[in-house]
């Protein structure tokens, strides 16, 4: 009832950030191998440049490998994390950064498959709803709001596998100015009303769930040690949920390097995976002593041309999550349990 209340005080006050009347909720029937597997991959800060040619060789270089490995492995769907567009989104649905950056890079054979997207601190120095509206006429781009959830079934549709939430932390944390370059605490969303809202809304979903594996996906990290470190308003509100609802990984972009970190909280472990390096390349490491002892467990940022990727494999006994680089080379794996 509170949510309720809440969506009809942000509108009775005509608050400008658009908020939604209805939430999404989307289900994916998986395409299942041979092996009994379903594949798909998570790309990060992918969003190229904004003037000719539109992209950046890590990004060409990700598509290339990303479209190969699709074929050879029956790959389902991809995530996207957020900065889709650098360096500030795009204007409108009709956008030609929508062509230039997306549909002719990502353009393989095996990549025509959904791709579900959030937005990042870049995408809302643009126009994020032109990215909401480009999905209504798009075959692959899925993106009907800010905040969204879908679920991945087996081919019958009668087990569940993954519950997915897909969040944005811009409206959540702040953060949509180059405020959060310069190694400040971000300054709290934009309208505490409606990141109140969300906040309710996210926790609905995680309680609810009850998939083997619940992912949940947004673009600032809840930990990192790169150049822009942990994200303080995620501590604080979203891991005690994360540790609460057993959810499987947090994943999320925002540094461009690929980081693995986990750590307990009440007796429950959670794993944090940065995937941001798929159109620049960041080795900083300054944020080293801002995380738990003993959090990292992977860090890569090993070459500043070619950039990397994630690709997740997940079955009814374990998923795991690669690190893969621009050569198709697998650089790191975890592997994770069903939730208890």
């Amino acid at each position: 009832m509170l949510l309720v209340f809440l969506v009809h005080l942000v509108v009775s006050y005509q608050i400008s950030i658009a908020f939604p009347a209805t939430f999404g909720r989307y289900d994916l029937v998986a395409k299942e191998n041979d092996d009994g597997t379903t594949r798909f991959f998570v790309v990060g800060d992918w969003g190229g440049l904004p003037v000719s040619p539109f992209d950046t060789p890590s990004e060409v270089a990700v598509a290339d490998a990303m479209g190969k490995l699709g074929v050879k492995l029956n790959t389902t769907f991809q995530l996207a994390l957020g900065d889709n567009f650098y360096y500030d989104g795009v204007q409108s649905a009709n956008d030609s950064r929508f062509q230039n950056t997306f549909e002719h890079v990502f353009s393989a054979t095996s990549l025509q498959t959904p791709w579900y997207v959030l937005a990042g601190n870049h995408d809302h120095r643009g126009n994020v709803s032109a990215e909401i509206e480009y999905g209504k006429t798009s075959k692959r781009w899925v993106f009907p709001d800010y905040f969204y959830s879908f679920s991945l079934w087996q081919g019958d549709q009668q087990k569940k596998l993954i519950d997915f939430v897909m969040i944005d932390t811009v409206l959540l944390c702040g953060g949509d100015s180059l405020s959060d370059w310069d190694h400040r605490p971000l300054e709290g969303p934009a309208n505490e009303v409606v990141a109140e809202a969300y906040w309710q809304w996210i926790e609905g979903q995680l309680r609810q769930s009850t998939a083997p594996y619940l992912i949940v996906s947004g673009h600032f990290p809840v930990y990192s040690i790169a150049e822009h470190g942990p994200t303080q308003c995620l501590i604080d509100r979203l891991r005690p949920m994360l540790h609460q609802y057993h959810v499987t990984a947090y994943l999320c972009g925002h540094d461009h390097n690929l980081q693995h970190l986990a750590n307990d909280m009440d007796g429950v472990h959670m794993n944090y995976f940065v995937i941001g390096a798929a159109n620049f390349i960041d080795p900083s490491q300054e944020h080293a002593q801002d995380v738990p002892a003993d959090a990292l467990k992977f860090f890569w940022a090993g070459s500043k041309v070619y950039g990397g990727f994630a690709m997740v494999e997940v079955n009814t006994t374990h998923m795991s999550l690669s690190f893969i680089d621009h050569s198709e080379q697998t650089l790191y794996q975890a592997v994770m349990t069903p939730r208890s």
